[in-house]
């Protein structure tokens, strides 16, 4: 949103997309410029993996529309900042290995500055820090839309099932991105589990019933969503036959 009221921070989607995901160790640092060409100014970008700040973005999403709000974006008329009755969270998690990395106190308690670091290709330090971050978004935001009322607008989705081999951030051949897509449909398709049901705060289906899938929930937001847009659409028409009317 800040590219829309500033020329320097409207980056190639390309350059984004590059820098948020050069993960330390396994992608390079990303290095791009933006230019605004009505004044001849640029600026530098020097970008790492966005998950190192974030690895859970959700809280800053919700951050970012608050702070459009109460700036009186027009895209938010009539809302109030901390409303959150009118909001609409998607949260896509991006996968947990089916057999997480667990460690023993007791054995790691003897552990160095390189075993922390990595140990049996693994990086427990950062593994440890990156899913504590994300997790704790997942407490604080569903306990928020639950203190309020409205945790029926929150949906997370994660796989918690992935085969290890799977998860690799740099194993970007053609038979594991299909993998990956044949998961993500999967996942979509297969009957919420209890806790699944729990985390999104829906009620278990009867067994005689029909099964609650994430489709059916994700069906379900693209028509609230799908009706939002389309009163706004109505809203925008009307205020402009309103308008035309003055002006005659």
């Amino acid at each position: 949103m800040q590219a829309r009221s500033n020329s320097l921070m409207d980056a190639r989607l390309a350059d984004v997309c590059i820098g948020t995901s050069a993960a330390p160790t396994v992608l390079p640092a990303h290095y791009f410029e933006t230019v605004d060409y009505h004044t001849g100014a640029s600026r530098s970008f020097n970008i790492i993996d966005g998950g190192l700040v974030a690895n859970n973005p959700t809280l800053v999403a919700i951050s970012e529309i608050t702070k459009q709000i109460r700036l009186r974006s027009k895209e938010f008329p009539e809302t109030k900042p901390l409303d959150y009755h009118r909001y609409l969270v998607i949260s896509l998690g991006t996968g947990l290995p089916e057999q997480d990395i667990k460690f023993d106190a007791l054995h790691v308690a003897k552990w160095g500055f390189f075993e922390w670091l990595g140990r049996h290709f693994t990086m427990p330090l950062l593994h440890m820090f990156l899913h504590a971050s994300s997790d704790m978004t997942d407490s604080h935001v569903a306990n928020l839309f639950k203190s309020i009322g409205c945790s029926d607008q929150l949906l997370r989705i994660q796989d918690h099932n992935i085969p290890i081999a799977s998860v690799s951030a740099d194993l970007a051949t053609e038979n594991n991105l299909q993998g990956l897509v044949k998961i993500g449909e999967n996942l979509l398709h297969r009957p919420l589990s209890k806790d699944d049901c729990k985390i999104n705060h829906v009620e278990p289906m009867p067994k005689d019933s029909c099964t609650l899938t994430y489709a059916d929930l994700v069906t379900r937001f693209a028509k609230l969503l799908s009706d939002e847009r389309k009163l706004r659409l109505q809203n925008i028409e009307l205020d402009a036959r309103v308008l035309a009317n003055h002006e005659r």
